[in-house]
């Protein structure tokens, strides 16, 4: 039986950080959790507007982690996610705001039913208590995450990639601030400011503190994740998405849908990576299609049938149908059917999001009823499964998962139930 391996002074250091910040966060939970939505609202707008006055402080110390992400050679794209200019100081302004307006989950009670013995039986929507959120690269998603959770009545511990520690830093303040005015923990809301990647090891194995945790990034983030965590976890893999074209589709809908659920962003998860096209209208839509993706630098892998029709197509390896590319790249099948559609689905599929693009409405009813995803949709693209599109305002994540929060998760997401009984003297006989 092998020995665990030692920690470091370093790494025990780190642990003890993180277990005093859980400490501090289990405890403001439960004021968190009594919080009326009118403070929470309060602290929003003045972390909002604590952002708005230091933006000078946001924008230097940006600036800082910009610097040294080119010097250590970050691309193209990981520089532009970690960028913090005035439009997107704006749109995390407005996400504020946005949250504030939203309905406040927090106290809700459902169902609540006499029973015959005289009580009567409900269930109440509380928050989860202390949410761990690990997330790379934006550091938008700082004010992103501590919004939701804060509004939803739980603490958090926020832990962002290396790369973003400054820009971290200058908005952990401004949201140290806006509790403060607030009349609200400071500790509520907690960023680590160590780049030790031990902090990631303490937080997910912290039940006694943590009660769930949420990682956002790249696949190696993920899996390590759940691999590791003793807490609970909220996640998605992969976004392997799908658009279906049904023979009885208006192909003219198809076109714009198609090109959009690849071509409108392709770094993001909820992209189509495969398109499938019944065998009945491929010759006819494909060439059109293959010529848009082609304007767009869109490279495309196919099977044997679909390079029949589109020549300069690729051929598409087996990998390649459960690919999550995260870039200007598609795989395309022909299908004999919606059955032959949906079984591509199951097999290769991620459980993030599908679309059918059809004229039948029996056709679309069942593909909805049997394709077992977090979000199933008709005539409309992909990139519509976004808590922002959904009307959740932020979202935290997407999950894949099936059980508690699936899809897009916003306010609702980061709440649970419990079962409240409301008696007057009552026993039971």
């Amino acid at each position: 039986m092998n020995s665990p391996v030692a920690e470091t002074t370093d790494q025990q250091s780190t642990r003890a950080k993180l277990e005093e910040m859980g400490r501090a966060a289990r405890a403001a939970a439960r004021l968190m959790a009594r919080a009326d939505t009118a403070t929470k609202n309060s602290a929003l707008r003045a972390i909002a507007a604590q952002l708005d006055a230091r933006r000078a402080e946001i924008a230097e110390a940006n600036g800082r982690d910009m610097q040294a992400g080119r010097d250590s050679g970050l691309d193209a794209a990981l520089l532009d996610r970690l960028e913090l200019n005035d439009d997107r100081i704006d749109g995390m302004i407005e996400g504020l705001h946005q949250i504030a307006e939203l309905a406040d989950p927090v106290g809700e009670v459902e169902d609540l039913k006499y029973r015959p013995s005289g009580i009567q039986v409900g269930k109440m929507r509380v928050p989860l208590g202390v949410v761990g959120i690990i997330y790379e690269s934006r550091p938008n998603v700082t004010i992103d995450a501590a919004s939701l959770c804060l509004k939803s009545g739980n603490a958090t511990i926020l832990r962002g990639g290396s790369e973003a520690l400054h820009s971290n830093g200058a908005i952990a303040a401004c949201i140290a601030a806006g509790l403060q005015e607030a009349g609200l923990p400071e500790t509520a809301v907690q960023v680590v400011d160590t780049t030790d990647r031990a902090a990631v090891s303490a937080m997910i194995t912290m039940p006694e503190y943590v009660d769930v945790i949420v990682p956002r990034g790249g696949t190696g983030l993920i899996e390590r994740v759940s691999r590791e965590a003793r807490v609970p976890v909220i996640k998605h893999l992969h976004g392997v998405c799908h658009v279906y074209v049904d023979d009885r589709a208006d192909l003219e809908k198809a076109f714009d849908i198609a090109l959009n659920a690849k071509t409108h962003r392709y770094g993001v998860c909820n992209a189509m990576e495969s398109l499938l096209v019944a065998e009945g209208v491929a010759a006819e839509i494909l060439p059109r299609l293959a010529a848009a993706y082609r304007d767009k630098g869109v490279e495309l892998r196919g099977c044997e049938r679909t390079r029949q029709i589109v020549t300069d197509c690729s051929p598409a390896s087996d990998s390649d149908w459960s690919e999550e590319y995260l870039a200007p790249v598609l795989s395309i099948r022909v299908v004999e059917n919606m059955e032959a559609a949906m079984d591509h689905i199951a097999r290769y599929g991620s459980g993030h999001t599908e679309a059918i693009v059809s004229e039948d409405y029996s056709r679309a009813r069942r593909f909805l009823a049997e394709v077992d995803s977090s979000s199933v949709i008709v005539n409309a693209s992909t990139r519509f499964a976004d808590g922002f599109e959904y009307g959740l305002g932020a979202e935290i994540g997407i999950s894949t998962d099936k059980i508690h929060a699936r899809g897009p998760v916003g306010l609702e997401g980061l709440t649970s139930q419990k079962w409240i009984v409301l008696g007057d003297g009552h026993i039971r006989e």
